[in-house]
């Protein structure tokens, strides 16, 4: 690597530091059922998903050769169209993450590697069928396949278990949460720790430190695992309050077969290549589970903010990768100009975020309110035989006459005094 530059230097730093926001962003894909359903104590849990995602990055490097050597063109990127392109992928995991919306770190990276890329070179820079293939169609299936697969395995188990103990079955269930968790976990190391790679990887071939079509070298798969498993552990508490508490309300059943179904397929897009979104698999798992529970609901006002990010992710992180890119273009000041950008707009996001600190302390103690949709179906379903609803405190419009209120405090069923037997 003698032509490793300051320039390249700084890429990969960024890179790394993408991949530790990317950590903590998706720590809720693994863990927010688990913590959620107290199948694991919230520390415990990003420790144990911390590790699995650095076995995990060691386990393929399909996805991390799809972004390297696939989706651009390398022999027209320079390592600042890179560094352009994770400043756009990084701020949007921010911002996401201070609302508290599990959006797609993946797609981030692609919105920015996309953006930056056009900036530079032109459209003929991307390769489209390579973005349509393995980038956009698993976006749209893979929270459907997953939403699908955790609903039938929902209703599996709750028929299974119909004449089990509700305390055994979930006892049961909450050490297959455990184990599918670390699934989930393993699964995202596997997929998102390579993305990093494949992004530091095009940066040292664009930078002329590694010869084209090169695999990621091992010193990049290891700092890639150690940065992710870093941020795993750090918790992205305020995206697990939401995953686990603000889509629907989840039960060990539930959060089994969520974690499992998601689990299997972002498996299967790993070894396929594809840069799949573990957030839309784990999302649309979980609201799955959430409908294939008798009863369960969908808070649909959090799931259409939820779709609205996912679906603004790759535009604003392209858009703001482009203006970084231009900026760039100016030279050595620009990208200086850059880097202070991200570091002062990184800085402003975290102030912003300890005027309501969430954490491990508190992660489950705030639920997310109905949406309008369950308020309407709450309304119009009929209250269980048996049940008195009382729709307004009556004694707030009726006057009470102050002779009966005293003749009711002596009578002989309210007095202590007792009645003389007759």
């Amino acid at each position: 690597m003698e032509n490793f530059s300051l320039i390249l230097a700084i890429v990969v730093i960024t890179a790394l530091a993408f991949d530790f926001t990317n950590g903590f962003h998706d720590t809720a894909n693994a863990m927010a059922t688990t913590i959620s359903t107290g199948a694991m104590k919230p520390k415990v849990a990003v420790a144990m998903s911390a590790v699995l995602n650095l076995v995990g990055a060691f386990l393929s490097i399909e996805v991390a050769n799809t972004i390297s050597k696939g989706l651009v063109d390398e022999s027209g990127i320079q390592p600042e169209v890179i560094f352009a392109a994770l400043v756009g992928a990084i701020l949007w995991n921010l911002l996401t993450w201070l609302v508290g919306l599990p959006s797609s770190s993946s797609h981030a990276l692609m919105g920015g590697l996309v953006g930056a890329t056009i900036a530079s070179v032109g459209l003929g820079g991307v390769h489209g069928d390579v973005l349509v293939t393995k980038v956009l169609i698993p976006a749209v299936a893979a929270p459907l396949v997953a939403g699908i697969a955790a609903m039938l395995a929902t209703r599996l188990t709750y028929r299974l278990g119909q004449h089990t103990s509700e305390k055994a079955s979930g006892k049961g269930y909450r050490a297959g949460q455990i184990a599918s968790a670390g699934l989930v976990s393993l699964a995202h190391g596997t997929n998102d720790a390579q993305k990093t790679m494949g992004i530091i990887t095009l940066a040292l071939v664009a930078g002329g430190a590694l010869a084209p079509d090169s695999d990621p070298p091992v010193w990049v798969i290891v700092s890639a695992g150690l940065a992710i498993a870093l941020g795993t552990y750090l918790g992205g508490w305020r995206i697990i309050r939401t995953m686990g508490k603000g889509l629907t309300d989840l039960q060990p059943q539930q959060g089994f077969a969520a974690q499992t179904s998601a689990a299997t397929v972002i498996l299967a897009s790993s070894h396929l290549g594809f840069s799949l979104s573990t957030t839309h698999s784990v999302s649309g798992a979980v609201m799955g589970a959430g409908l294939g529970r008798k009863g369960g609901v969908v808070r649909w006002s959090t799931a259409t903010r939820m779709f609205v990010a996912w679906g603004l992710t790759l535009p604003a992180a392209a858009l703001v990768a482009a203006l970084a890119e231009w900026v760039t273009s100016f030279g050595a000041w620009g990208t200086a100009v850059v880097a202070v950008f991200l570091v002062a707009s990184s800085a402003a996001i975290w102030v912003v975020s300890r005027r309501e600190v969430v954490d491990h302390t508190n992660v489950n103690d705030t639920e997310e309110p109905p949406g309008v949709v369950t308020t309407a179906m709450a309304a119009v379903t009929p209250p269980p035989a048996g049940t008195v609803t009382v729709t307004e405190d009556l004694s707030a419009t009726i006057p009470v006459p102050a002779a009966a209120t005293a003749a009711e405090t002596t009578s002989p069923a309210n007095s202590s005094t007792p009645t003389p037997a007759l």
